[in-house]
């Protein structure tokens, strides 16, 4: 019997080892990327600073952050007190340290609650059109057509000042930026042949949005995510500066950085401080969202 002749190319490992560099995943490709920014790698290493400056701040902490030595006030800095102390004596470092905590609380829950919701309501008005998108969408211009500062101090002054209620302030006038965000992700992600696919099998219309839409939605959430957690922190201290936000004694930036104000040119280091804890985190959060735009957008990759 005559043998079969066998047209299959003989497989080199050379292509295999090719073929599984080239199924790397898109998130482990995206971290690759990312590594590669410098700037971003920065930022990134700020951000961390300051999350562990945060999380171990009781050990950080050189000095208690509600005691008051008014015989120590405005003692510029020195050995003992590295960034100096303010008008009633207080360490500014150990408080800086724990004002970590709450700039970082307040940005990364606002914007959690603000992803939540605005990706629900972005969600439901991209997918369903028609009457749901109209109102959604109008709900959003209305938001949108204040200052974000402006509304947020109108929220403030109407449930009390405190910091819970600036945190609420802040996560809704920023629910729109992702509604809209993922309003129009959904809108051409709905027209894939793999979602007219689910469609065509009767796969539930919740399904198809957790399991097929909200996955391939995900990069730009991290991306605007990143960069409003930033937004959020200027946000907090600019309530807290107005009075608005953190009550005393709470060692919140913008809070420390009102209650210096008058002191500017007497101890101009109780202003110093504070600010550049601010500019530093907000820098590195942009840096950072800087870098994984670059990372996640496939526009943006040769």
């Amino acid at each position: 019997m005559a043998e079969v002749a066998n047209n299959t190319p003989p497989i080199v490992p050379g292509q295999i080892q090719a073929a599984e560099e080239k199924a790397v995943s898109p998130w482990k490709e995206a971290w690759k990327s990312f590594k590669k920014n410098k700037l971003a790698i920065v930022g990134f290493s700020i951000v961390v600073f300051f999350i562990l400056l945060a999380i171990f701040a009781p050990l950080l902490a050189p000095h208690d952050i509600a005691k008051q030595e008014l015989a120590n006030k405005h003692i510029p800095p020195s050995a003992e007190h590295w960034f100096g102390t303010d008008e009633f004596g207080r360490d500014i470092l150990s408080r800086i340290i724990y004002g970590a905590r709450i700039s970082l609380w307040v940005g990364f829950l606002s914007v959690a609650g603000s992803v939540i919701v605005g990706s629900f309501l972005g969600i439901i008005a991209g997918y369903y059109g028609k009457w749901i998108d109209a109102i959604i969408s109008r709900i959003f211009d209305i938001i949108l057509a204040f200052p974000s500062i402006l509304l947020a101090i109108a929220v403030v002054s109407v449930l009390g000042p405190s910091l819970r209620n600036a945190l609420i302030a802040i996560a809704i006038i920023n629910v729109p930026t992702f509604g809209r965000l993922l309003r129009s992700r959904v809108l051409s992600v709905k027209e894939e042949e793999y979602v007219t696919a689910a469609k065509a099998i009767g796969m539930k219309d919740s399904r198809i949005l957790i399991h097929h839409i909200l996955p391939n939605s995900l990069a730009p959430i991290i991306v605007q995510g990143t960069l409003a957690i930033a937004t959020a922190i200027i946000e907090c201290a600019a309530l807290g500066f107005l009075g608005m936000g953190a009550q005393p004694p709470t060692p919140e930036w913008g809070k420390m950085l009102a209650d210096s104000r008058a002191f500017i040119i007497e101890a101009p280091w109780t202003v110093l401080f504070p600010g550049l804890a601010i500019m530093l985190t907000v820098l590195g959060f942009n840096l950072m969202g800087d870098g994984l735009r670059d990372a996640l957008d496939p526009r943006m990759k040769n």
